[in-house]
């Protein structure tokens, strides 16, 4: 699959203005789709960018740090409503939950104490946890939002300790390596872009230091290429088992804090960031560190895409963020999404079959359809949002699904064996139109 020739110009064009109005050395934006590079423009030549240049992603990290934990409390060394000091004992905010901290929802400061970690050589762990104090907690926990470098720290801090393993070793044994991503690294490797900022006055480039952030790693340390950043939006649309189950993304994209209950257009949930665009809701991050900015969003439902990197600190009249999001918007409003080819369903299977057809609960009619082993419930006058359910053992199915997602479906019967009702979570459903309870 590629880009129509009209769409690839106009992501060209969205790349090149911003490079050029944005005042950056170089500019790197790609569509990208099922882990692969649809389109690449690159706009500037300090240097000219590549697929495989790298530059530094910043907060893109905290999704890989995030994935990370919940492989974890996948794999039950810890739960998410774990209070800090469970596995990091002493410390002086400890009464924070780990869920608060992927959701930036702790009441934690942004920083650690000391010079600006992020052009500054770090520490190592027990630093970073004997320089906290206890007025580094700027509020109650679910106040408010407050984004927090310092949580992800201490977010690095917990997987060391439970595991005995560094950040850096983690990511790349439990992350990197599975999904093939050989040119995302924890230190800068050739080719790479050098970073700037840019001086307002004279647009003169000054090179900024590229130092180890040491204990604060988790949240902005790594680098990596439009390639690898490819595989890593395919896998927050389409996880691979093997790292992270589907179920587990999805409940990473599940919003934790909502910028505007009425209208909202930003979000964050357990890792990812949530980018509202119209009718559209994306997921991603974006990320920066002295001489870079970066942004990765992807449109789980068609599995499209960006990443959008720079090598300056910071864009004139624009960001970063705003390039990446308007790209992607252009590209899915250009080409939508195909719709899923219909399939004839499976033959439904012997305990399926007695289910399907007619149904009425409360004067209002319903319909049972079966493929193969599975069920789908909807209502006749308002189709649309249907529950599916799966079979769990004999006469009980479980919603996987819509409205009744969770909820048990249990199987009625006559004293002679004939189906009689279905009771959805004490709600009885019956052959007969006139059946209202």
């Amino acid at each position: 699959m590629s880009l129509l020739p009209e769409t690839g110009r106009r992501v060209n064009e969205i790349a090149a203005r911003a490079q050029s109005a944005g005042r950056v050395p170089s500019l790197a934006l790609a569509v990208v789709r099922d882990r692969a590079v649809l389109h690449f423009a690159a706009a500037g030549a300090q240097p000219v960018p590549d697929p495989q240049t790298q530059y530094r992603i910043g907060s893109i990290t905290k999704t890989l740090t995030a994935t990370m934990v919940m492989q974890l409390r996948d794999e039950g060394f810890f739960a998410l409503d774990d209070l800090l000091y469970r596995h990091l004992p002493g410390t002086s905010v400890g009464g924070v939950t780990l869920r608060q901290l992927l959701g930036h929802v702790s009441g934690l400061q942004r920083e650690p104490n000391g010079p600006w970690w992020e052009r500054n050589p770090g520490g190592d762990v027990d630093r970073l946890l004997a320089d906290l104090a206890f007025d580094k907690l700027a509020g109650p926990p679910f106040r408010r939002f407050r984004y927090s470098n310092l949580a992800y720290g201490l977010l690095g801090a917990v997987l060391q300790r439970v595991t005995g393993t560094t950040w850096a070793d983690l990511v790349g044994k439990r992350v990197l390596d599975p999904l093939g991503m050989t040119r995302t690294s924890y230190a800068p490797v050739e080719p790479f872009a050098r970073g700037y900022v840019v001086h307002a006055l004279d647009g003169s480039l000054h090179e900024e230091p590229r130092p180890d952030a040491g204990a604060m790693a988790p949240a902005g340390q790594l680098w990596s290429t439009v390639t690898d950043m490819a595989t890593w939006a395919g896998f927050l649309a389409d996880p691979p088992s093997e790292v992270l189950s589907p179920e587990t993304v999805d409940e990473m994209c599940t919003p934790v804090f909502l910028s505007d209950l009425e209208s909202w257009t930003s979000g964050h949930g357990l890792g990812p960031q949530l980018y509202r665009v119209g009718e559209r809701i994306y997921v991603g991050h974006g990320g920066s560190m002295p001489g870079y900015v970066a942004h990765l969003s992807v449109h789980r439902r068609s599995r499209i895409g960006v990443v959008a990197f720079a090598n300056a600190y910071g864009m004139t009249g624009t960001s970063i963020q705003e390039v990446g999001l308007r790209a992607l918007s252009a590209v899915l409003d250009a080409e939508p999404p195909a719709p899923e080819p219909w399939r004839a369903p499976a033959p439904p299977s012997a305990e399926a079959a007695p289910l399907c057809g007619r149904w009425w609960w409360m004067g209002r009619e319903f319909e049972m359809r079966a493929d193969g082993d599975e069920l789908t419930l909807d209502e006749v006058a308002r189709p649309g949002r249907p529950s599916r359910f799966t079979r769990e053992g004999p006469d009980r199915w479980r919603g996987v699904d819509g409205t009744n997602h969770g909820e048990v479906l249990a199987v009625q019967r006559t004293p002679d064996g004939e189906v009689a009702g279905l009771d959805i979570a004490t709600f009885v459903f019956r052959r007969d139109p006139r059946h209202l309870a």
